[in-house]
This record gives structure tokens, sequence and C-alpha cells, in this order.
């Protein structure tokens, strides 16, 4: 069992440094805790199951392509839509809103999935298939946040002028702390959003499941109840999608 948790423990970290040139067998070993000589027994045992490959040049180490393959063969077997829909139908009973599902899609979201309440005269309403720049909403903040740094710096950069990037690292660093993003007439005047993260078994953002209210509907008393829905849901998912820590 404490093999299988360290092997975790290296693809994780592999995982939130996926987009840097891998990393050697001591800067594993400091992150990890472990000597290098245990460390390079569990390297050696991992590289066997194709878990994890090393660079000949460089000697530094990243995850091996058996994760592709393997996440292809889920892929295939599993609709990801069709396994949280009851969450997010769940969801627009509970706050009788509307719900929205996003995915990243580089520097923008895509929304692939909306539950409309139809209870209400007036509501939020985005249409299935739109994209939206990571930067702008709740959904696409609360992704943000729990990115790794390197792949969210690269799209801040992008997308957020540099003298307003300090403001909004530490927008995201709140963000962070306390799971949920909010969001009041970013994208439409009178609107605002509340949403959380969804997360997969390595701990990766998969998406963002969020709830759309009209502004003049949200007392601070309803503001609470849709962030604890909101969060429950997300973590409801994030579980059903393999992610064992807490949000």
């Amino acid at each position: 069992m404490q093999s299988i948790d360290r092997a975790m423990g290296v693809v994780k970290l592999l995982v939130s440094r996926s987009l840097e040139d891998g990393l050697s067998i001591t800067e594993l070993s400091n992150e990890c805790g472990l000597p290098v000589s245990s460390m390079h027994r569990l390297l050696k045992s991992m590289s066997t199951h194709g878990m994890i490959q090393q660079d000949e040049k460089t000697k530094r180490y990243n995850l091996g392509n058996v994760w592709l393959e393997y996440g292809l063969k889920m892929y295939d077997t599993m609709d990801y839509i069709s396994k949280i829909r009851p969450e997010i139908v769940r969801l627009m009973e509970e706050t009788e809103e509307s719900v929205y599902l996003s995915q990243p899609m580089g520097t923008e979201s895509l929304i692939t999935e909306r539950i409309d309440n139809e209870k209400h005269a007036i509501r939020v309403f985005d249409q299935l298939g739109s994209r939206i720049p990571m930067n702008i909403g709740a959904a696409n903040k609360s992704m943000l946040a729990f990115m790794p740094t390197g792949k969210a710096k690269k799209i801040i950069t992008s997308l957020v002028p540099q003298q307003e990037q300090q403001a909004f690292w530490e927008l995201l660093e709140d963000i962070k702390k306390q799971g949920y993003a909010i969001s009041h007439s970013e994208r439409t005047e009178g609107t605002s959003s509340v949403a959380a993260p969804i997360l997969n078994l390595f701990g990766e953002v998969q998406g963002a499941v969020s709830v759309g209210v009209v502004s003049y509907n949200l007392t601070d008393e309803r503001l609470k109840t849709l962030i604890d829905c909101v969060k429950e849901t997300s973590q409801r998912i994030s579980l059903k999608l393999g992610y064992r820590d807490s949000l």
C-alpha cells in the first residue's frame, strides 16, 4: 500500500508540472520527501510498467505513455456528460436556477451542458457551445485557480493586462482557499454566477459547475445557499471521476 501511495504521489507531482521539461530524481526526492535511493527503486518499478519515462539526454522524468493509452480506453467506455448529468439536474432542482457545465479549452472554456429552470419568467441564459475567455466569469476563474501554476500563468499572461495580473493572482488564491468563485455582471449586466471546479483522479481540472442567477434576487442568505449547493455538487462529481482529496 505504501508503494502505491508513493507511486501516485510521483504521478500527481508530474501531472502538476506537466508544462515543464520533466523533473530530475533529486527534485522528485525532495518534493516527495524520499531518499534518492528509495526514489530510484520506485522510479525503476514505475518505468517497468510504463507509468513514467526518462529522457535519455536530460535524464529528467515525465509521465509514461501508458496513461494516454488507459485514458483513451476509459473515455471510450465512459460518457462524461451522462455520468455527471444527474448531479447538475439535482443542483438545478435544489437551487431552482439554471445550471451550467464548462470545460477548459486552451485560453477559453466551452459550455458543454446547460440545465434550465423553467419556473422563472426571467432567467440567465448562456448558449450551449459558447466559448468564453478563461479570465472571465466564476466558472473559468474557479478552473484557473485549481490549475498548475505554469499552465495558469500561460493563460493569464495571454489574457490579462500586465498591470492587472497581480490582483488577478490574488483573487485566484482566495478562490482556491475557499473552493468556489463568484462573479457579478461580468458577461451580462444584472446577472451573477457561483461556480466550483471539477477535478479528476489525478487532481486535474476537468471542468466547472456553475449556477447563474438574476442579481436582484440575490440576498446574502440566498448567496450562501447557492455556494453550499454548488460546492457540494462539485465535490460529488469530482468523487465520481475518481478524485479523493477534499476541495
